[in-house]
């Protein structure tokens, strides 16, 4: 038996519209499930536990944000997650190589392998991609108040908007109790490779290695900025002088001025936080190799 928890709105809608044919491929792979609408983050993170207390995996229907509240919820828990992508960005998806399709992702939970799998926590709450700040800040507000625009695209949208008005800021990261300081743009803590819709922010991270990539982008003109944005989806913006990748399991992270820290593509902390790296927290079924 599986608990499907499912945010009917997630994606514009997508997930509640995708209900009904995950149902037909989970009966067609001999799936067993039980379908629990989700009203909040919180709540989420409660049927899961129900779940895990049932015995039962813990499927996620929905964005990056619903998986990290059900992946939060199972930490050292022993609970099994499973993820259908039904959400914008799909990012955790892509890194784990789930179709993005949650139809095609269902035959994932009838064949998959459970593998253990790291979380990152921010200001005592946990999270499944990249923690991001800055002119991510501004960018994932702008994208998360957008109406008229839908799919992964809402998100370039938030960055071009969000660079209009920004004006860099003074960063100072402790990672590993050394300490840097940053004049720029963003700085993002990665768990995972990608966020945005297939933004590869950090293409070097990994879900398996107890470690967190922190990807620091320096200031820059806006026309340069604009120039190297499409560089992200490949990952190649790593090879930028003003990009600077470095690894740690612990990170102190401050600025000049208030900013709010996004992951998943929801708020999750305000500056300063304390953020770190949870290895093998999470059990989660992935494509077998």
């Amino acid at each position: 038996m599986l608990t499907l928890i499912v945010n009917p709105s997630s994606g514009g809608g997508r997930a509640g519209r995708a209900l009904p044919a995950v149902q037909a491929a989970l009966s067609a792979h001999g799936l067993e499930h039980r379908i629990e609408p989700t009203r909040s983050l919180e709540h989420a993170g409660e049927l899961a536990r129900h779940a895990q207390a049932r015995g039962e995996p813990a499927v996620a229907l929905g964005g990056d944000g619903l998986i990290g509240a059900v992946a939060g919820a199972l930490r050292d828990t022993g609970g099994v997650l499973g993820v259908l992508p039904g959400g914008r960005g799909n990012d955790f998806a892509r890194a784990l190589g789930i179709p993005l399709d949650p139809v095609a992702a269902c035959a994932v939970l009838a064949t998959g392998v459970v593998r253990e799998l790291d979380l990152g926590e921010a200001g005592g709450r946990s999270f499944i991609g990249i923690a991001s700040c800055g002119l991510d800040s501004d960018a994932n507000r702008i994208a998360n108040e957008a109406r008229a625009i839908r799919g992964s695209l809402v998100y370039a949208y938030g960055a071009l908007r969000a660079l209009a008005a920004w004006e860099p800021a003074r960063f100072e990261l402790t990672l590993d109790g050394v300490t840097h300081t940053l004049v720029g743009m963003t700085v993002a803590v990665a768990n995972g490779a990608g966020y945005g819709g297939g933004m590869l922010m950090a293409p070097g991270a990994s879900l398996q290695d107890g470690e967190l990539d922190v990807v620091t982008v320096a200031a820059s003109s806006k026309l340069v900025f604009l120039r190297n944005l499409p560089r992200v989806f490949k990952g190649t913006h790593v090879d930028l002088p003003v990009v600077e990748v470095r690894r740690a399991r612990e990170v102190a992270l401050a600025a000049d001025r208030p900013f709010t820290m996004y992951a998943d593509g929801d708020p999750i902390a305000e500056l300063p936080v304390s953020i770190r790296c949870l290895p093998a927290a999470v059990r989660a079924l992935v494509p077998s190799p």
